[in-house]
């Protein structure tokens, strides 16, 4: 390579070829991540051709693959996902919340990703909604955003949860916020234990065949939980959660070099506190690349507590007693009024704005379409 700037998309021009020969029997949904990745922002995904009015220039616009493991489509889908949960965060404190599974876990986890990492999610929320639920720490009902993660810097498997919690919860009867006086949400340790031991029964209960093939000291050793105090205002958690939710295995900035045999990356080594270099070989960086592509139709990004979609009337009733900073009087008309700012929030997501193509030249908006180009048909990689 000649550049100085490298992409994952470089690497799987290189090698994915290869590499799919090696391994012809990799899953649809890996394939179609390679195919995608490869083609991002190329002529093959289709594209249009824009002239600038202010400085004559042409330019072709190649639309991007929208895969969710591609390091160029990721950015646009933060903003947007940023704009969608600014009427869904608290003015409240929040806690970061990770849960980890053992390195016994994790060849089933990869054998079982829907099973293994869909129940991981919701077992490691329902425990800290139930710890969270006792008057010691919150006494309510709190809202939770969990993220799957499945890799390290140096892309190893390694599945864990990130949870965004909120610093309070809505009491029972749904009239009134409580908030825990402490600098701590629960009990890490009881919480790790509380999530092992929820996990592997309700494992063995809906699938005891996999149950079966753990090796039974998963269920007797530590399995980490870490929580701290993030902070309260909605703005900087709002910039903190993004980095989590659509944050991907590696980005193309983590890539250093790249050459006939060996990809150079740079991770981050917590444990020292500073940015490491590794030399991978190529396949070897697919390999590890492909560990954390996840099926098709699995949500690695899901809501529970007082943030689940069932409860968004209640979420919006929250808000308000928060803003107002004192509990309304009557319930039916927080009701109302919530069924108000709704109607107003669903009117505003649906008022759409033009987007306007930029010009490469001069940063000019005055550009007009000239033609358009479809994608290319059979471009999966075979």
């Amino acid at each position: 390579m000649t550049s100085s700037y490298f992409e994952v998309a470089d690497v799987i021009r290189q090698f994915g070829e290869a590499y799919i020969k090696r391994y012809p029997n990799i899953l649809p949904s890996q394939r179609r991540a390679l195919s995608d990745i490869s083609d991002c922002m190329t002529p093959a995904m289709g594209g249009s051709m824009y002239h600038c009015d202010d400085c004559g220039e042409s330019f072709w616009r190649f639309h991007g693959c929208g895969n969710r493991s591609c390091p160029k489509c990721h950015g646009p889908k933060t903003a947007e996902w940023l704009e969608a949960r600014q009427s869904e965060m608290l003015p409240c404190n929040y806690f970061h919340i990770i849960a980890t599974v053992p390195e016994e876990l994790r060849s089933t986890a990869l054998r079982h990703q829907k099973i293994i990492y869909g129940l991981l999610m919701k077992t490691a929320s329902d425990c800290v909604r139930k710890l969270a639920a006792d008057p010691k720490y919150v006494g309510g009902e709190v809202g939770i955003l969990a993220v799957l993660h499945t890799w390290t810097g140096q892309l190893h498997h390694h599945p864990h949860v990130h949870m965004l919690v909120s610093g309070g919860g809505i009491t029972q009867d749904g009239l009134c916020w409580t908030e825990t006086p402490y600098q701590y949400l629960v009990p890490v340790h009881k919480l790790s234990k509380m999530i092992r031991e929820q996990f592997s029964a309700d494992l063995k209960k809906d699938h005891p065949e996999i149950h079966r093939d753990i090796p039974e000291k998963t269920w007797t050793r530590e399995w980490c939980s870490f929580c701290k105090h993030f902070g309260k205002g909605q703005d900087a958690v709002l910039e903190y959660l993004a980095r989590y939710v659509f944050r991907i295995a590696i980005s193309n900035a983590r890539i250093l070099d790249l050459n006939e045999t060996h990809v150079k990356i740079r991770y981050k080594d917590h444990d020292a506190g500073r940015w490491k270099e590794a030399r991978i070989p190529g396949e070897e960086f697919i390999r590890r690349f492909l560990l954390h592509v996840l099926p098709k139709g699995f949500h690695k990004v899901r809501y529970y507590g007082l943030w689940s979609p069932v409860k968004r009337q209640q979420l919006t009733i929250v808000r308000l007693m928060l803003e107002l900073k004192q509990p309304v009087l009557s319930k039916d008309d927080l009701v109302v009024v919530a069924q108000l700012a709704e109607e107003a929030l669903s009117k505003q997501s649906n008022e759409k704005q033009a987007c306007q193509v930029k010009c490469p030249k001069c940063g000019g908006l005055n550009t007009v379409l000239l033609e358009a180009l479809d994608p290319w048909k059979n471009r999966l990689v075979s």
